[in-house]
């Protein structure tokens, strides 16, 4: 199952994706970003993170003004395109 990075706020969000069978991995800084299929981030402090560079190799998903089921249709849809 793919790696999802989940900023560690995003509590509904981590239940969500669990509850679907994907991996998640709590992310509090930039390097927990690393090997993970798709990250996931509050739009807040996603800059400090250094997400927005492209400093990851991976899908961001930013889930301000989300709902936890929209953001795990966004992550299925990346990782669907990831892997076609």
């Amino acid at each position: 199952m793919p790696k999802i990075g989940v900023e560690e706020s995003l509590t509904n969000v981590v239940e969500a994706l669990k509850n679907r069978g994907y991996d998640v991995v709590s992310m509090k800084q930039e390097s927990d970003a690393k090997g993970c299929d798709c990250c996931v981030v509050t739009g807040l402090d996603s800059n400090v993170m250094g997400i927005h560079d492209r400093s990851v190799d991976c899908p961001v998903i930013e889930a301000s003004g989300l709902t936890a089921d929209e953001v795990c249709r966004q992550v299925e849809s990346k990782i669907g395109q990831i892997q076609h």
